[in-house]
């Protein structure tokens, strides 16, 4: 049977490998580790090019983390802490959603891809989250991932995938949902009420969770997408 195939899209960063240090497209393996475990057929994204024309030919959707989104995009100005802006990167992503969202493909947000779901739909975010939650537990340190609880909400996709009890899991984002987007529902929370997953509806499949699913052992959620595919 084909593996259905799977969008992810990438970062365009410096990086050093071999002997080599050049700006590179780069995913952390893991997503790929993810969706091939899933039974998906992952395939990267790079924002270069018009990779929205590519998503007719895909069965699904991953928007990967990142750095942060240009708060002009959300009618606000930069926060001191707000950086690795990539405008290119915004904008090849934002095409890549709406033709996801227009053609119907299942979707899976993570990290930055709920933040830029939920901007693309006319909301906005918590530049900052310790200023907002009074603690540095979202994104302990530099390259660290911190496990907080966060409780799905009975019902939802997210809850269905996962369970309805609450369940550690690995964040790394200081930024956070602050106005919600229309057409999203808020389908899971951290203790300190920040919105850890939103859901689309009316629609097929369209989840997507704050924290970073492809860094736990459970693969629920991107199961949960191939079998949407």
């Amino acid at each position: 049977m084909r593996r259905p195939v799977i969008g992810i899209t990438s970062y365009v960063e410096p990086a050093r490998f071999t002997v080599w240090e050049l700006p590179v497209a780069l995913l952390p393996y893991m997503y790929v580790e993810q969706v091939v475990r899933a039974g998906g057929q992952p395939v990267i994204l790079p924002p270069a090019g018009d990779p929205a024309s590519v998503v007719p030919r895909l069965d699904g959707v991953i928007l990967a983390g990142g750095g942060d989104i240009d708060p002009a995009l959300y009618g606000e100005s930069p926060h001191e802490r707000t950086g690795f802006v990539r405008d290119f990167r915004d904008e090849a992503e934002f095409a890549v959603l709406s033709a996801a969202l227009d053609a119907g493909l299942p979707y899976l947000g993570v990290c930055r891809g709920l933040q830029m779901l939920n901007v693309a739909l006319g909301g906005s975010l918590h530049q900052h989250l310790p200023d907002v939650v009074g603690h540095c537990g979202h994104s302990p340190a530099p390259g660290t991932f911190g496990p907080l609880p966060v409780t799905p909400v009975p019902g939802s996709r997210v809850a269905k995938a996962l369970g309805p009890d609450p369940l550690e899991v690995m964040h790394y984002h200081h930024q956070a949902v602050d106005r919600l987007g229309p057409g999203l529902t808020v389908t899971a929370t951290a203790d300190d009420g920040t919105v850890e997953a939103v859901e689309l509806d009316p629609y097929p499949f369209a989840v997507a969770v704050q924290w970073h699913p492809e860094a736990s052992e459970d693969g629920a959620l991107f199961e949960a997408l191939v079998a949407a595919c």
